[in-house]
């Protein structure tokens, strides 16, 4: 297993500890949270199941869920302790609110109905392990459920840096058939691909959203690019039409009958 240093896990959660604008700036998160929302609640759920959320965020998919589901016994999460009382703070919802990192999850917390996360598994360093330790934490019947970045994410601002030569601090996202194969032995997989659009007045304002939703950290062992460089890659980008795709993965893993 390939755990998330510790380092890299204190800086994810104190870039999303300081995101207090999130809520304000994650258009494109709150669209993909009422989208999983929506494929979830077209599931099969025991009534007032048990309902585990990694990466609660400020409750866009909280609030989606609660919603559609209806009485549920929630135990809601995010790795960043501001996030969580974000959540709670703006959410009516009785619930466990809890500081879990998805990847390592207490055993004590027992099993679930539904295990559900949006645009939260694109900072798990190790996907595969996670969804298979994730899912054996289901009940009979359970559901994990979660939307991610997907390959293809980002391809305006990819297609700035590579036009002038520089390279790019994006992960390397899954794609729909490494998506599918996530699904541990005895599980299968739904998956789906969405695009969101999202429109940006400049390059500067794309890169601000990022360190506005707690995004802005790069893949691991990326230099930041120097001042010169990254006006040149603004500057392209600004050639442009001033869009950038969030190309969302969504996946459904339930056991297999």
């Amino acid at each position: 297993m390939t755990a998330t240093p510790p380092s890299r896990r204190i800086r994810i959660a104190a870039a999303f500890d300081r995101a207090e604008g999130y809520a304000a700036a994650a258009d494109a998160q709150a669209r993909a949270a009422t989208m999983l929302a929506q494929r979830i609640a077209a599931a099969s759920l025991p009534a007032r199941p048990r309902i585990l959320e990694l990466g609660c965020g400020t409750g866009f998919l909280t609030h989606a869920l609660a919603a559609s589901i209806g009485a549920a016994d929630w135990t809601v999460s995010d790795i960043a302790p501001a996030m969580v009382r974000r959540a709670r703070t703006g959410l009516a919802i009785d619930a466990d609110w809890r500081v879990i990192d998805g990847e390592a999850l207490d055993p004590a917390l027992g099993e679930f109905d539904l295990i559900a996360s949006s645009m939260a598994f694109q900072w798990f360093a190790d996907l595969p392990g996670a969804v298979e330790r994730l899912a054996r934490r289901l009940r009979a019947g359970g559901l994990l459920a979660f939307a991610t970045m997907a390959a293809g994410s980002f391809a305006e601002w990819e297609d700035a840096l590579r036009q002038e030569g520089l390279p790019s601090g994006t992960p390397a996202y899954p794609d729909a058939d490494a998506l599918a194969r996530l699904a541990p032995p005895g599980f299968s997989a739904d998956v789906a691909i969405a695009d969101i659009v999202q429109e940006e007045s400049d390059g500067r304002g794309f890169l601000r959203r990022l360190k506005a939703i707690g995004a802005g950290t790069p893949a691991p062992g990326y230099r930041p690019l120097a001042p010169a460089a990254l006006r040149r890659a603004m500057a392209r980008f600004d050639a442009g039409p001033r869009r950038v795709t969030y190309r969302i993965g969504f996946c459904l893993i339930s056991p297999q009958n």
